[in-house]
């Protein structure tokens, strides 16, 4: 006999019409049967219903005659999610379905965007459902008294887990989980005898490490998740080291998501550009297919790009004025909502649109998706392709814009990486010390925390399994007393101890704290509001400082004369100005991930053998003959270098095909390695898909090829840090660590500390620590990020590997081939004084090296400023 819960579900199934999918069936009974685990299911399959559902089955099956009647249940489920923008629409869906079913429940949120009027509504009387993220979460586990929020809690679901996954967001969610999962069961015990494992020595990544069994815990824990390369470890990450194994199970769609992709060919792809060339040529198609379609999704890579595709669209297609807007982080939330909700009410034609879009938002009327340049990834282009046809059944249809010619290449290794299923991994960052020093401060500024208990709670942390007791010691040294270096400033001095209690008594520092909860990092941003009232959303500091009163710019959309600057706070009005500054924000660039390099490199295979089996290679082919007559086309077992000589000096371009990261410090290695055997000094430049090394002398290439080290993997942190400047970049690293960690305060609302203090503060702690206490646990977390992120060390050695074992090809070649001439575009960032535009300097340099037929771009803006561009050398 079926249980009252599931017969009141498929009933309801039945009045929507719906059809329930095998896989939400099994997702329903896996999940009454009390386990926790991983969902793995594509955007648009009915994937919040396959876990909310089940839910409230159970909740039926425990009250079936009393279940409509049941109110004031405290808070039974938490629902965790990356994006503020998707809680609203979630919410919705769960309290209609709770409305249908007759259950008198409320669903509610609590995010940033909440009032403090709600946030106290919320403390008094709590909903059954809660829809909040990560920070929202630590500042409830911030609040006194917080056991008493969760003390019926029955389920956590955290969605688009895969997005948090190997951010410091996610290890925000498991330090979350593993405070309540003790609640949930209790009791603080929760196993015992975790051994710590061996770290592979380059990327600090644990092996499996055995699990051992813990008591039965009444929480349940679920993470749903799109498809990505590393499932089973995102559940490990989820669920942490001492959670039953025989508790967790692994649910999966299987749902084959029909997805039609095309690549826009541009006409005569001789004469499109080679490099610096944004896409905009091929505006005319792109509108083509936004007039055909019903409602077009413009994806762009940067929210530069966003507001210079949005500014075009209007100057040459003015009828899209009122049916378009534009959607990215920066846009103050009320405009970002405003879209949101005309995209559900069928009232906008075309949204451009950034990653802020990304995400679960189910826009029905979307029908069509346009990505502009590549995505860099199999798994961000699948997800973005999936936001039309955002519903169970129908079919994604996405168009791919090469903003250059070889990322037509780059289109056919996204289609067969999806075609193959090639999903990137998202690896977990471990031993995150920042991170833990901001939880164990948010548990003191509530009901305080003991030692013992919370470094069992932390070690059960898949992040934290390897901490050892003498760090933790350090760092409960480090928030009580300031550590070995700080303990002479009360600043540091946050919390004490009072019978083995650690605990936040003073208040300034407790309000402080949770102004600060967050690892979210970024150049600070000023507000940029009409001079009337009204905001328009934030732009970083340091485009804003280059502003004079009367300068024009762009941005959401508009012309906007700037007006001044006051507390933080950037005053605009209209501008009738056609022309203006773009903004520029900070982390635009995205590398190519190492799958996509991979299915890249295969595809560069076909054409060396002369496989035509995509439409793109075909469009190519003109391209890669002209390749192979200045210099060669490799196969997959052959390396590239091109070396030639112009008035600038001796060029050496080399061709990894590995994302300019790994091109960026493997430039750095071989330069140092070339440097000891010849004295040069050399600048440096990349792109991903090789990079080039200048000098102004002749470099031995043939002897230096000779030598078996030159790609070897020997000693190569030590080369690594004689090529780069890994003080410097461990600096960078340290700004947001220090900033995470709470050894700066970025201000109150509306009286941030300016940019250039924060800088300066951070600089003056990281010599203090480096000079004073060169083992302290945030100093070696910088260095640790900079290898990891900023070098890609692990993918570096890899391809180092590689290399070793093909066939160096060495062509001397009389002029820049199709390969290197994207790459040398690039050095035009090499420093130089110039007046002249970027596109006037990149045809002048196609007509010094005879290349005119490279298409030069002549989409870019005609406003740019003279400038004083960038040079590295040894």
């Amino acid at each position: 006999m079926i249980a009252k819960g599931p017969q009141v579900i498929r009933q309801w199934y039945k009045q929507k019409n719906w059809q329930q999918f095998p896989f939400q069936q099994e997702m329903e009974a896996t999940y009454l049967a009390g386990y926790s685990g991983l969902l793995n299911a594509p955007t648009g399959s009915g994937k919040t219903y396959a876990l909310f559902l089940p839910f409230l089955a159970d909740f039926i099956n425990k009250y079936p005659d009393t279940y409509t009647t049941q109110k004031n249940n405290g808070l039974l489920m938490l629902w965790i999610t990356p994006l503020r923008a998707l809680t609203n629409d979630i919410r919705k869906a769960m309290q209609e379905a709770c409305d249908e079913m007759g259950l008198p429940w409320r669903i509610a949120t609590r995010t940033g965007d909440t009032s403090a009027a709600e946030k106290a509504a919320l403390k008094k009387k709590l909903p059954e459902v809660l829809l909040t993220t990560p920070e929202s979460l630590h500042l409830m586990l911030a609040q006194k008294d917080y056991p008493k929020m969760f003390s019926n809690l029955e389920v956590v679901v955290i969605d688009e887990w895969h997005e948090l996954l190997g951010t410091k967001r996610g290890v925000q969610v498991e330090l979350g989980l593993s405070k309540l999962k003790v609640l949930g069961s209790g009791s603080g015990e929760r196993g015992s005898g975790i051994k710590t494992p061996e770290l592979t020595p380059s990327s600090g990544i644990p092996v499996p490490r055995p699990r051992q069994p813990a008591p039965r815990t009444s929480l349940k824990i679920w993470g749903i998740s799109a498809t990505i390369g590393n499932l089973e470890q995102a559940a490990e990450v989820l669920l942490g080291n001492n959670f039953p194994p025989e508790q967790i199970k692994m649910v999966r769609a299987n749902l084959e998501k029909k997805l039609e992709i095309k690549s826009i060919i541009p006409d005569n792809v001789e004469n499109y550009s080679w490099a610096g060339h944004i896409g905009l040529k091929l505006l005319p198609q792109v509108m083509e297919i936004v007039a055909r379609s019903k409602t077009t999704l413009i994806f762009t890579n940067t929210r530069s790009q966003s507001e210079i595709w949005y500014h075009a669209i209007l100057d040459n297609y003015p009828e899209y004025a009122g049916i378009m807007a534009m959607h990215h982080g920066s846009l103050d939330n009320e405009l970002r909502n405003w879209v949101e909700q005309a995209l559900h009410a069928e009232a906008l034609k075309l949204v451009v649109c950034t990653s802020s879009l990304d995400l679960g938002v189910d826009f029905r009327p979307v029908d069509t998706v346009i990505q502009v340049g590549s995505p860099k990834g199999v798994a961000r282009f699948m997800q973005r392709a999936g936001r039309s046809g955002h519903h169970p059944g129908a079919v994604s249809r996405a168009y791919f814009v090469p903003t250059h010619s070889l990322e037509l290449l780059e289109g056919a290794a996204l289609k067969e990486g999806i075609r193959k299923g090639i999903f990137e991994s998202r690896d977990p960052m471990l031993l995150t010390m920042d991170v833990l020093i901001q939880y164990m401060v948010t548990l003191a500024v509530s009901d305080g925390f003991r030692a013992d208990e919370l470094f069992k709670e932390v070690k059960g942390t898949y992040a934290f399994a390897d901490i050892t007791r003498n760090e933790f010691g350090q760092l409960l040294d480090f928030i009580t007393t300031g550590g070995k270096t700080l303990a002479q400033y009360d600043e540091f001095l946050k919390v004490e101890i009072e019978s083995g209690l650690y605990k936040v008594n003073n208040r300034r520092v407790a309000m402080r704290h949770r102004l600060s909860i967050g690892t979210i990092t970024s150049e600070l941003s000023i507000r940029v509001k009409w001079l009337s009232g009204g905001s328009l959303g934030t732009i970083e500091e340091s485009f804003i400082s280059k502003l004079k009163p009367g300068n024009t710019f762009w941005f959401a959309g508009r012309s906007l004369e700037f007006i001044r600057v006051k507390e933080m706070t950037a005053y605009v009005k209209k501008s009738n100005s056609t022309k203006g500054l773009i903004p520029s924000w900070n982390g635009g660039r995205m590398p190519l991930s190492s799958q996509l390099s991979a299915v890249f490199r295969d595809k560069l295979d076909e054409v060396a053998h002369g496989i035509e089996k995509d439409v793109e290679v075909i469009a190519l082919k003109p391209l890669f003959k002209l390749q192979q007559e200045l210099s060669h086309l490799p196969q997959s077992h052959e390396f590239l270098i091109e070396s030639f000589k112009s008035r600038e000096g001796h060029h050496l371009l080399f061709y990894p095909f590995e994302g300019r990261l790994v091109h960026e410090g493997m430039a750095s290695l071989l330069a140092f390695r070339i440097s000891k055997i010849k004295n040069a000094s050399f600048s440096i430049a990349m792109n991903d898909y090789g990079f080039e090394l200048l000098t102004d002398e002749d470099v031995p290439i043939e002897e230096i090829l000779e030598d078996a080290g030159f790609f070897s993997i020997d000693n190569l942190i030590d080369d690594i840090q004689h090529s780069l400047n890994a003080n410097e970049m461990a600096r960078r690293r340290f700004r947001d660590i220090a900033h995470i960690g709470g050894l700066v305060f970025t201000g109150y609302p509306g009286q941030q500390v300016k940019n250039k203090h924060l800088q300066a503060s951070t600089s003056l702690l990281f010599e203090v620590f480096t000079e004073y206490e060169p083992d302290n646990l945030l100093v070696r977390q910088a260095y640790n990020e900079a290898l990891a992120f900023q070098l890609e060390e692990f993918r570096l050695r890899a391809a180092l590997q590689r290399i070793a074992t093909q066939n160096i090809i060495l062509k001397n070649i009389e002029r820049p081939t199709p390969f290197a001439f994207p790459i040398m575009v690039d050095s035009l960032g090499r420093e130089k004084l110039t007046t002249e535009t970027m596109e006037e300097r990149i045809a002048k340099m196609a007509r010094s090296y005879g290349a005119e037929g490279v298409g030069a771009p002549d989409d870019k803006k005609k406003d740019q400023k003279p400038g004083i561009s960038r040079k590295r050398g040894f």
